[in-house]
Protein backbone atom coordinates (compact mmCIF):
# COMPACT_ATOMS: atom_id res chain seq x y z
CA UNK A 1 0.00 0.00 0.00
CA UNK A 2 1.10 3.64 -0.49
CA UNK A 3 0.10 6.68 2.16
CA UNK A 4 0.34 9.84 2.54
CA UNK A 5 2.50 11.21 5.40
CA UNK A 6 0.58 10.86 9.19
CA UNK A 7 -0.08 14.88 8.49
CA UNK A 8 -1.32 14.52 5.11
CA UNK A 9 0.93 15.86 3.33
CA UNK A 10 4.30 15.51 1.58
CA UNK A 11 7.75 16.98 2.92
CA UNK A 12 11.22 17.20 2.22
CA UNK A 13 14.06 15.13 3.96
CA UNK A 14 17.44 14.12 2.82
CA UNK A 15 16.60 15.61 -0.11
CA UNK A 16 14.04 13.27 -0.70
CA UNK A 17 10.06 13.55 -0.67
CA UNK A 18 8.31 10.82 1.92
CA UNK A 19 4.85 10.02 1.23
CA UNK A 20 2.73 8.60 3.55
CA UNK A 21 0.66 6.70 1.31
CA UNK A 22 1.73 6.77 -2.10
CA UNK A 23 1.45 3.85 -4.34
CA UNK A 24 4.56 3.63 -6.24
CA UNK A 25 6.10 0.23 -4.25
CA UNK A 26 9.51 1.15 -5.50
CA UNK A 27 11.19 0.51 -2.09
CA UNK A 28 9.64 -2.60 -1.99
CA UNK A 29 10.88 -3.91 -5.33
CA UNK A 30 14.38 -2.87 -3.44
CA UNK A 31 14.13 -4.69 -0.39
CA UNK A 32 12.26 -7.39 0.70
CA UNK A 33 9.57 -9.46 -1.38
CA UNK A 34 7.83 -11.07 1.00
CA UNK A 35 4.31 -9.79 1.78
CA UNK A 36 4.98 -8.22 5.04
CA UNK A 37 7.05 -6.12 2.77
CA UNK A 38 4.76 -5.05 0.54
CA UNK A 39 3.29 -2.50 3.19
CA UNK A 40 3.12 1.23 3.80
CA UNK A 41 5.65 4.15 2.92
CA UNK A 42 8.17 4.85 0.58
CA UNK A 43 11.15 7.32 -0.11
CA UNK A 44 10.02 9.16 -3.60
CA UNK A 45 12.13 10.29 -6.25
CA UNK A 46 13.51 13.51 -5.61
CA UNK A 47 11.36 15.28 -8.11
CA UNK A 48 9.08 17.25 -5.96
CA UNK A 49 5.28 15.50 -4.90
CA UNK A 50 4.80 11.97 -6.56
CA UNK A 51 1.40 11.81 -7.41
CA UNK A 52 -0.35 9.03 -5.08
CA UNK A 53 -1.78 6.00 -7.09
CA UNK A 54 -4.18 4.05 -4.81
CA UNK A 55 -7.18 2.02 -4.88
CA UNK A 56 -9.06 5.46 -5.53
CA UNK A 57 -7.04 6.48 -8.19
CA UNK A 58 -9.41 3.70 -10.47
CA UNK A 59 -11.54 6.93 -10.74
CA UNK A 60 -8.53 8.82 -12.47
CA UNK A 61 -7.60 9.11 -15.91
CA UNK A 62 -4.04 9.78 -15.95
CA UNK A 63 -2.32 12.64 -17.36
CA UNK A 64 -6.05 14.47 -17.24
CA UNK A 65 -6.48 16.69 -14.87
CA UNK A 66 -6.82 20.07 -15.66
CA UNK A 67 -9.33 19.04 -18.74
CA UNK A 68 -11.26 17.60 -16.14
CA UNK A 69 -11.70 20.97 -14.30
CA UNK A 70 -12.54 22.71 -17.52
CA UNK A 71 -15.33 19.63 -18.46
CA UNK A 72 -17.07 19.29 -14.77
CA UNK A 73 -20.61 19.63 -14.81
CA UNK A 74 -20.82 20.36 -18.69
CA UNK A 75 -23.87 17.72 -18.72
CA UNK A 76 -25.21 18.48 -15.79
CA UNK A 77 -28.55 17.29 -15.60
CA UNK A 78 -29.12 15.13 -18.03
CA UNK A 79 -29.55 12.53 -15.68
CA UNK A 80 -27.64 9.96 -17.55
CA UNK A 81 -30.00 8.74 -20.64
CA UNK A 82 -28.59 8.89 -23.58
CA UNK A 83 -29.85 10.10 -26.68
CA UNK A 84 -31.16 8.15 -29.10
CA UNK A 85 -28.88 8.26 -31.84
CA UNK A 86 -25.52 7.57 -29.37
CA UNK A 87 -27.72 4.15 -28.41
CA UNK A 88 -27.60 3.32 -31.47
CA UNK A 89 -24.01 3.53 -32.21
CA UNK A 90 -23.01 2.17 -29.20
CA UNK A 91 -25.31 -0.76 -29.71
CA UNK A 92 -24.06 -1.29 -33.27
CA UNK A 93 -20.40 -2.27 -31.71
CA UNK A 94 -21.48 -4.72 -29.55
CA UNK A 95 -22.94 -8.18 -31.09
CA UNK A 96 -25.19 -10.56 -29.68
CA UNK A 97 -24.74 -12.35 -26.32
CA UNK A 98 -24.75 -16.31 -27.12
CA UNK A 99 -24.71 -17.71 -23.75
CA UNK A 100 -24.30 -21.39 -22.89
CA UNK A 101 -26.71 -23.94 -22.30
CA UNK A 102 -28.62 -23.19 -18.53
CA UNK A 103 -27.52 -26.89 -17.18
CA UNK A 104 -26.96 -25.71 -13.47
CA UNK A 105 -24.61 -27.84 -11.45
CA UNK A 106 -26.23 -28.61 -8.61
CA UNK A 107 -25.58 -28.58 -5.56
CA UNK A 108 -25.54 -23.95 -5.29
CA UNK A 109 -22.57 -22.89 -2.93
CA UNK A 110 -24.15 -20.92 -0.26
CA UNK A 111 -24.82 -17.45 -1.54
CA UNK A 112 -23.83 -18.14 -5.10
CA UNK A 113 -25.77 -17.73 -8.18
CA UNK A 114 -24.95 -19.66 -11.63
CA UNK A 115 -23.18 -17.59 -14.78
CA UNK A 116 -23.31 -19.48 -17.72
CA UNK A 117 -20.55 -18.34 -19.47
CA UNK A 118 -20.63 -18.09 -23.31
CA UNK A 119 -19.91 -15.28 -26.17
CA UNK A 120 -20.19 -11.81 -25.72
CA UNK A 121 -18.82 -8.07 -27.09
CA UNK A 122 -16.84 -6.90 -24.24
CA UNK A 123 -15.63 -2.91 -23.31
CA UNK A 124 -17.24 0.37 -24.29
CA UNK A 125 -17.49 2.97 -26.92
CA UNK A 126 -16.61 6.58 -27.10
CA UNK A 127 -19.77 7.59 -27.47
CA UNK A 128 -20.18 6.95 -23.81
CA UNK A 129 -17.69 9.94 -23.11
CA UNK A 130 -20.93 12.16 -23.36
CA UNK A 131 -21.92 10.96 -20.08
CA UNK A 132 -18.96 12.20 -17.77
CA UNK A 133 -17.42 15.17 -16.82
CA UNK A 134 -13.96 13.85 -17.19
CA UNK A 135 -12.46 13.00 -20.68
CA UNK A 136 -10.86 9.75 -21.51
CA UNK A 137 -13.71 7.65 -19.56
CA UNK A 138 -13.35 4.79 -21.68
CA UNK A 139 -9.80 5.16 -23.51
CA UNK A 140 -8.59 1.96 -21.83
CA UNK A 141 -11.89 0.24 -22.63
CA UNK A 142 -11.69 0.07 -26.55
CA UNK A 143 -12.04 -1.04 -28.68
CA UNK A 144 -14.67 -3.81 -28.15
CA UNK A 145 -14.30 -7.15 -28.94
CA UNK A 146 -15.50 -10.55 -28.69
CA UNK A 147 -14.81 -13.09 -25.91
CA UNK A 148 -15.90 -16.31 -24.83
CA UNK A 149 -16.25 -17.81 -20.48
CA UNK A 150 -16.51 -21.05 -19.14
CA UNK A 151 -19.37 -21.04 -16.97
CA UNK A 152 -19.19 -20.52 -13.32
CA UNK A 153 -20.29 -19.31 -9.83
CA UNK A 154 -20.22 -15.98 -8.44
CA UNK A 155 -20.84 -14.28 -4.98
CA UNK A 156 -25.12 -12.77 -5.28
CA UNK A 157 -23.61 -9.65 -3.48
CA UNK A 158 -19.58 -8.21 -2.17
CA UNK A 159 -18.45 -10.09 0.39
CA UNK A 160 -19.95 -8.31 3.86
CA UNK A 161 -18.03 -7.29 7.30
CA UNK A 162 -19.89 -10.60 8.22
CA UNK A 163 -18.24 -13.01 5.96
CA UNK A 164 -14.94 -11.22 6.55
CA UNK A 165 -14.90 -10.84 10.21
CA UNK A 166 -15.07 -15.31 10.31
CA UNK A 167 -12.39 -15.79 7.71
CA UNK A 168 -10.24 -13.29 10.28
CA UNK A 169 -11.60 -15.46 13.73
CA UNK A 170 -11.36 -18.67 11.92
CA UNK A 171 -6.95 -17.94 10.46
CA UNK A 172 -5.98 -14.68 12.29
CA UNK A 173 -5.04 -12.88 9.19
CA UNK A 174 -3.88 -9.40 9.35
CA UNK A 175 -4.32 -7.16 6.67
CA UNK A 176 -2.21 -5.34 5.06
CA UNK A 177 -3.98 -2.27 6.59
CA UNK A 178 -2.98 -3.60 9.94
CA UNK A 179 0.58 -4.33 9.54
CA UNK A 180 2.84 -1.89 10.91
CA UNK A 181 5.53 -0.97 8.73
CA UNK A 182 9.58 -0.74 10.23
CA UNK A 183 11.96 1.37 9.50
CA UNK A 184 13.99 -1.88 8.36
CA UNK A 185 11.74 -1.88 5.78
CA UNK A 186 11.11 2.17 4.96
CA UNK A 187 14.74 3.49 6.20
CA UNK A 188 14.08 6.80 5.46
CA UNK A 189 10.31 7.54 6.55
CA UNK A 190 10.26 9.45 9.93
CA UNK A 191 9.39 7.06 12.62
CA UNK A 192 6.10 9.02 13.39
CA UNK A 193 5.27 7.53 9.97
CA UNK A 194 5.27 3.87 10.49
CA UNK A 195 2.05 3.67 11.51
CA UNK A 196 -0.89 1.29 10.21
CA UNK A 197 -3.65 3.01 8.12
CA UNK A 198 -5.59 3.82 5.06
CA UNK A 199 -7.48 5.75 2.74
CA UNK A 200 -10.78 7.30 3.58
CA UNK A 201 -12.83 9.84 1.73
CA UNK A 202 -13.37 13.10 3.38
CA UNK A 203 -16.06 15.74 2.28
CA UNK A 204 -14.54 19.04 1.59
CA UNK A 205 -16.46 22.29 3.06
CA UNK A 206 -16.83 23.93 -0.33
CA UNK A 207 -16.33 23.46 -4.20
CA UNK A 208 -12.78 22.82 -4.82
CA UNK A 209 -10.52 22.02 -8.32
CA UNK A 210 -10.92 18.37 -9.37
CA UNK A 211 -7.52 18.22 -10.13
CA UNK A 212 -6.09 17.72 -6.88
CA UNK A 213 -7.56 14.46 -5.33
CA UNK A 214 -5.18 15.05 -2.03
CA UNK A 215 -7.96 17.79 -0.71
CA UNK A 216 -10.78 14.94 -0.51
CA UNK A 217 -8.82 11.80 0.59
CA UNK A 218 -6.65 11.49 3.60
CA UNK A 219 -4.54 8.71 5.48
CA UNK A 220 -6.14 7.73 8.41
CA UNK A 221 -3.92 5.97 10.94
CA UNK A 222 -6.05 3.41 12.59
CA UNK A 223 -8.11 2.88 9.35
CA UNK A 224 -9.11 -0.67 8.61
CA UNK A 225 -11.78 -3.10 7.65
CA UNK A 226 -12.75 -3.31 11.45
CA UNK A 227 -12.60 0.67 11.58
CA UNK A 228 -13.74 1.97 8.63
CA UNK A 229 -13.90 5.81 9.10
CA UNK A 230 -10.61 5.43 11.32
CA UNK A 231 -10.40 4.43 15.38
CA UNK A 232 -13.36 6.41 16.16
CA UNK A 233 -15.52 3.45 13.79
CA UNK A 234 -16.73 0.46 14.29
CA UNK A 235 -18.83 -1.93 12.24
CA UNK A 236 -21.68 -1.65 14.86
CA UNK A 237 -24.98 -2.18 12.51
CA UNK A 238 -23.05 -2.93 9.74
CA UNK A 239 -22.29 -6.21 9.56
CA UNK A 240 -24.28 -6.40 6.30
CA UNK A 241 -22.18 -4.30 4.88
CA UNK A 242 -19.51 -4.89 1.96
CA UNK A 243 -15.86 -4.99 3.88
CA UNK A 244 -13.58 -2.55 2.79
CA UNK A 245 -10.22 -1.26 3.15
CA UNK A 246 -9.24 -4.89 1.58
CA UNK A 247 -5.93 -5.01 -0.60
CA UNK A 248 -5.32 -7.41 -3.38
CA UNK A 249 -3.54 -9.98 -1.29
CA UNK A 250 -6.66 -9.76 1.62
CA UNK A 251 -9.00 -10.55 -0.99
CA UNK A 252 -7.00 -13.60 -2.16
CA UNK A 253 -6.40 -14.97 1.29
CA UNK A 254 -10.31 -14.73 1.87
CA UNK A 255 -10.92 -16.32 -1.41
CA UNK A 256 -8.73 -19.25 -0.54
CA UNK A 257 -10.45 -19.93 2.38
CA UNK A 258 -13.88 -20.09 1.27
CA UNK A 259 -12.41 -22.33 -2.06
CA UNK A 260 -13.12 -19.67 -4.29
CA UNK A 261 -11.30 -17.24 -6.20
CA UNK A 262 -11.42 -13.76 -7.76
CA UNK A 263 -13.12 -13.58 -10.97
CA UNK A 264 -11.09 -12.10 -14.12
CA UNK A 265 -12.06 -9.21 -15.82
CA UNK A 266 -13.70 -11.08 -18.76
CA UNK A 267 -16.12 -13.11 -15.85
CA UNK A 268 -16.71 -10.25 -13.85
CA UNK A 269 -18.12 -8.10 -16.90
CA UNK A 270 -20.16 -11.37 -18.31
CA UNK A 271 -21.78 -11.53 -15.15
CA UNK A 272 -22.50 -7.92 -14.91
CA UNK A 273 -23.87 -7.68 -18.43
CA UNK A 274 -26.34 -10.39 -17.73
CA UNK A 275 -26.57 -11.77 -20.85
CA UNK A 276 -27.59 -8.23 -22.52
CA UNK A 277 -25.39 -6.75 -25.48
CA UNK A 278 -24.32 -3.36 -25.78
CA UNK A 279 -26.53 -2.25 -22.45
CA UNK A 280 -24.51 0.97 -20.95
CA UNK A 281 -25.66 0.32 -17.43
CA UNK A 282 -26.39 -3.37 -15.91
CA UNK A 283 -29.87 -2.80 -16.34
CA UNK A 284 -30.35 -0.42 -19.67
CA UNK A 285 -29.44 2.77 -21.22
CA UNK A 286 -31.14 4.94 -18.55
CA UNK A 287 -29.35 5.51 -15.31
CA UNK A 288 -32.53 6.16 -13.77
CA UNK A 289 -35.39 4.54 -15.26
CA UNK A 290 -38.85 6.29 -14.61
CA UNK A 291 -36.88 8.49 -11.98
CA UNK A 292 -35.90 5.23 -9.78
CA UNK A 293 -32.50 4.66 -8.63
CA UNK A 294 -30.58 1.13 -9.43
CA UNK A 295 -27.30 1.16 -7.80
CA UNK A 296 -25.95 3.42 -4.89
CA UNK A 297 -24.11 6.29 -6.66
CA UNK A 298 -23.07 10.02 -5.44
CA UNK A 299 -26.09 12.52 -5.88
CA UNK A 300 -24.67 16.18 -4.70
CA UNK A 301 -21.81 18.28 -5.45
CA UNK A 302 -18.92 16.51 -5.42
CA UNK A 303 -16.92 16.32 -3.69
CA UNK A 304 -18.79 18.36 -0.69
CA UNK A 305 -21.82 16.19 0.41
CA UNK A 306 -23.54 12.86 -1.07
CA UNK A 307 -27.23 14.16 -0.90
CA UNK A 308 -28.08 10.51 -0.91
CA UNK A 309 -31.36 10.76 -2.77
CA UNK A 310 -30.97 7.22 -3.89
CA UNK A 311 -31.25 6.08 0.42
CA UNK A 312 -27.85 6.15 0.89
CA UNK A 313 -25.46 8.85 1.61
CA UNK A 314 -22.41 6.22 2.03
CA UNK A 315 -21.74 3.18 1.40
CA UNK A 316 -24.88 0.40 1.71
CA UNK A 317 -25.60 -2.69 2.92
CA UNK A 318 -25.18 -5.05 0.62
CA UNK A 319 -28.27 -6.10 -1.71
CA UNK A 320 -30.08 -3.55 -1.22
CA UNK A 321 -30.98 -2.56 -5.05
CA UNK A 322 -32.37 -4.24 -7.92
CA UNK A 323 -30.49 -7.83 -9.20
CA UNK A 324 -29.55 -7.68 -12.75
CA UNK A 325 -30.83 -10.60 -14.61
CA UNK A 326 -28.21 -13.45 -13.51
CA UNK A 327 -29.42 -12.50 -9.52
CA UNK A 328 -26.28 -10.25 -8.80
CA UNK A 329 -26.58 -7.07 -6.56
CA UNK A 330 -24.69 -4.22 -6.78
CA UNK A 331 -22.85 -4.66 -9.62
CA UNK A 332 -22.74 -1.08 -10.77
CA UNK A 333 -21.60 1.69 -7.62
CA UNK A 334 -21.55 1.09 -4.04
CA UNK A 335 -17.59 -0.33 -3.64
CA UNK A 336 -15.50 -1.02 -6.54
CA UNK A 337 -14.35 -4.61 -6.63
CA UNK A 338 -11.11 -6.25 -7.53
CA UNK A 339 -10.37 -8.74 -10.28
CA UNK A 340 -7.26 -11.33 -10.75
CA UNK A 341 -6.37 -9.26 -13.93
CA UNK A 342 -3.03 -7.19 -14.27
CA UNK A 343 -4.14 -4.07 -15.68
CA UNK A 344 -2.85 -2.36 -18.76
CA UNK A 345 -4.54 0.52 -21.11
CA UNK A 346 -3.77 -1.59 -24.28
CA UNK A 347 -4.42 -4.91 -23.40
CA UNK A 348 -8.27 -4.84 -25.31
CA UNK A 349 -6.83 -3.37 -28.04
CA UNK A 350 -4.29 -6.48 -27.92
CA UNK A 351 -7.27 -9.27 -27.83
CA UNK A 352 -8.59 -7.59 -30.71
CA UNK A 353 -5.73 -7.37 -32.85
CA UNK A 354 -5.46 -11.29 -32.84
CA UNK A 355 -8.86 -11.07 -34.97
CA UNK A 356 -10.29 -14.11 -33.09
CA UNK A 357 -12.83 -14.84 -29.98
CA UNK A 358 -10.25 -14.31 -26.63
CA UNK A 359 -11.69 -17.51 -24.56
CA UNK A 360 -11.35 -17.17 -20.95
CA UNK A 361 -8.61 -14.52 -20.99
CA UNK A 362 -6.86 -14.11 -17.92
CA UNK A 363 -5.03 -10.51 -18.38
CA UNK A 364 -1.83 -9.45 -19.62
CA UNK A 365 1.22 -10.74 -18.68
CA UNK A 366 2.79 -8.08 -17.27
CA UNK A 367 1.10 -5.08 -15.77
CA UNK A 368 1.58 -1.27 -16.77
CA UNK A 369 -0.25 2.11 -16.13
CA UNK A 370 1.50 4.91 -18.15
CA UNK A 371 1.34 7.36 -15.77
CA UNK A 372 3.31 4.93 -12.88
CA UNK A 373 5.10 2.58 -14.72
CA UNK A 374 6.54 1.35 -12.07
CA UNK A 375 3.94 0.50 -10.26
CA UNK A 376 1.81 -2.85 -10.21
CA UNK A 377 -1.90 -2.84 -10.53
CA UNK A 378 -4.90 -4.89 -10.98
CA UNK A 379 -8.16 -4.18 -12.47
CA UNK A 380 -11.06 -3.08 -10.17
CA UNK A 381 -14.39 -3.14 -11.65
CA UNK A 382 -17.73 -1.85 -11.13
CA UNK A 383 -17.47 2.05 -9.78
CA UNK A 384 -18.60 2.88 -6.01
CA UNK A 385 -20.94 5.03 -3.87
CA UNK A 386 -18.54 8.02 -4.86
CA UNK A 387 -19.23 7.90 -8.35
CA UNK A 388 -20.69 10.65 -9.98
CA UNK A 389 -21.11 12.32 -13.56
CA UNK A 390 -19.13 15.29 -12.24
CA UNK A 391 -16.28 13.83 -12.23
CA UNK A 392 -16.48 9.44 -12.84
CA UNK A 393 -19.03 7.51 -13.89
CA UNK A 394 -17.30 4.17 -14.18
CA UNK A 395 -20.36 2.48 -12.48
CA UNK A 396 -20.81 2.17 -16.77
CA UNK A 397 -20.76 -1.70 -17.08
CA UNK A 398 -18.08 -1.69 -19.85
CA UNK A 399 -15.76 0.86 -17.88
CA UNK A 400 -12.35 -0.36 -15.92
CA UNK A 401 -10.74 0.89 -13.19
CA UNK A 402 -7.17 0.36 -11.28
CA UNK A 403 -5.11 0.27 -8.08
CA UNK A 404 -1.75 -0.64 -7.04
CA UNK A 405 -1.82 -3.95 -5.16
CA UNK A 406 -0.95 -3.16 -1.69
CA UNK A 407 -3.49 -0.54 -1.40
CA UNK A 408 -7.48 -0.54 0.14
CA UNK A 409 -9.17 2.68 1.28
CA UNK A 410 -12.86 3.32 2.12
CA UNK A 411 -14.63 2.89 -1.07
CA UNK A 412 -13.03 -0.56 -2.32
CA UNK A 413 -14.10 -3.86 -1.92
CA UNK A 414 -15.16 -7.48 -3.64
CA UNK A 415 -16.77 -10.61 -4.88
CA UNK A 416 -15.66 -14.17 -5.44
CA UNK A 417 -16.21 -16.84 -7.85
CA UNK A 418 -16.12 -20.78 -7.84
CA UNK A 419 -15.70 -22.47 -11.34
CA UNK A 420 -18.08 -25.47 -11.89
CA UNK A 421 -15.23 -27.85 -11.27
CA UNK A 422 -12.58 -26.65 -8.79
CA UNK A 423 -9.03 -25.82 -10.27
CA UNK A 424 -6.23 -25.46 -8.95
CA UNK A 425 -4.77 -21.56 -8.13
CA UNK A 426 -4.98 -19.71 -11.65
CA UNK A 427 -1.95 -17.32 -13.47
CA UNK A 428 -1.39 -14.36 -12.19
Amino acid sequence: MAYFLAVGRSRKQSGQTILAKDTSRSVVKRGRKSLAAQRRFRAARPKGYRWLSVGIIAVLVTGLWAAIVARVGWRSGSGGAIEDGSVSNIASAFAPTIANAANLPHPAPEGMVWIPGGEFSMGSTAETESLCGMPGLTRDALPVHRVYVDGFWMDATEVTNEQFAKFIKATGYITIAERTPTQEEFPTAPPENLVAGSTVFTPTPGPVPLNNFYQWWRYEKGANWRHPEGPGSDLQGRDNHPVVHVAYDDAVAYAKWAGKRLPTEAEWEFASRGGKAGWVYAWGNELNPSGGFMANTYQGKFPIKDEGADGFAGIAPVAKFPANSYGLHDMSGNVWEWCSDWYRPDYYAELARAGTVARNPGGPAIPFDPGEPTEKKRVHRGGSFLCTDQYCTRYMVGTRGKGEVSTGSNHLGFRCVREAKPVETRKN
